[in-house]
């Protein structure tokens, strides 16, 4: 076998007449070539395309193996050679169902931050402008800590397949906090403590775990995008705010479909070239991720209480939500 590293080809090839045992996706055989045939030629390739690679078996001119991306690539592995020494089957793990992990995985996470205080207010249309325009500026400081990390991970093997600068929400929140603020809004905010947490945190995993960037950009992203427009038609309706007017961040206007974009994201979080053991590190940062912005509406309850007064407040959060996943306020809203 020979191997060319960083030229974008791997090329392994059994020797003439001897019958390869087969090729395996994980543990399931998915290609076993014909009994009965002299092979002169049975060559595996494996091409670059895009920042992953398609495995083609080459067998008198058949080609039949599915898509596999550059990590999930592992060493030909020899259990045992053939005859010949050569090692004669491929081994690539299974496709790990990210989005469906992490839809599950933080449901309990996604029910609890639903049922905080200024989330159950919020739902409920209780929205107090000088609670709501410190989210605005707490995502701020958390949207743009994100996308700063992501840019530079445009080419991360994980990260890379999911930045989409369509998604990005900063200069949207930028034009809400000129609305609730006026022109100086840049010299009157400040992230709040819990906002000081959540912005420290990704810039950590961003710079020694970058493949976690995932889960923060899940809860974010995909939340925004499920949930966003319901959420908007809530504070236009308690602030009595016009189209525009401090709601721009839940306005993706380079998003034609969004359900469709939706489908598109899941699918490339389902193809990231990442093992089990780092789809589950994924699952619980997401978890953390819930947990980050449950400490940012906590912070919040405090100006919404002397607002609405005690009284109300408690009355508005004594029933609990049974949450959801992918399109709550959770997300959306923090």
């Amino acid at each position: 076998m020979t191997s060319k590293e960083g030229e974008g080809l791997v090329h392994g090839v059994c020797g003439s007449g001897h019958r390869p045992g087969g090729i395996r996706w994980g543990d399931q055989a998915i290609q076993q070539l014909p009994m009965g045939s002299t092979y002169t030629r049975a060559a595996l390739l494996v091409r670059f395309q895009s920042a992953r690679f398609r495995c083609d078996l080459i067998q008198q001119g058949v080609s039949s193996v599915p898509q596999v991306n550059l990590h999930n690539w592992q060493r030909w592995i020899s259990t045992p050679p053939c005859s010949l020494g050569h090692h004669c089957e491929f081994s690539c793990p299974m496709a790990i169902a990210l989005a469906t992990m992490l839809k599950e995985g933080t449901k309990k996470s996604h029910t609890m931050a639903e049922n905080t205080g200024f989330v159950s207010c919020f739902l409920k249309g209780v929205v107090e402008k000088a609670s709501y325009r410190k989210l605005v500026s707490d995502l701020y400081f958390v949207y743009g800590a994100m996308e700063e990390e992501m840019a530079k991970l445009k080419n991360h093997p994980v990260v890379g397949p999911i930045v989409f600068d369509e998604l990005n929400r900063k200069q949207s929140l930028a034009q809400d906090l000129t609305y609730y603020y006026g022109e100086t809004w840049a010299s009157q905010v400040q992230p709040s403590a819990s906002a000081k947490t959540y912005v420290e945190r990704i810039h950590q995993v961003a710079s020694q775990e970058p493949e976690l960037l995932v889960a923060h950009a899940y809860t974010r992203y995909m939340g925004d995008l499920s949930g966003g427009q319901i959420l908007k038609t809530i504070a236009q309706k308690a602030l009595n705010l016009g189209d525009r007017d401090g709601v721009n961040f839940y306005n993706f206007d380079t998003v034609a479909d969004e359900k469709a974009f939706k489908a598109m994201y899941r699918a490339r979080m389902d193809n990231l070239p990442i093992d089990q053991a780092t789809a589950e590190r994924i699952v619980e940062e997401a978890n953390h991720a819930f947990g980050l912005n449950m400490h940012v509406f906590k912070e919040l309850e405090g100006n919404l209480i002397l607002a609405i007064g005690k009284t109300l407040f408690g009355f508005l959060t004594r029933r609990q939500r049974a949450g959801s996943t992918e399109g709550g306020a959770t997300a959306t809203a923090a």
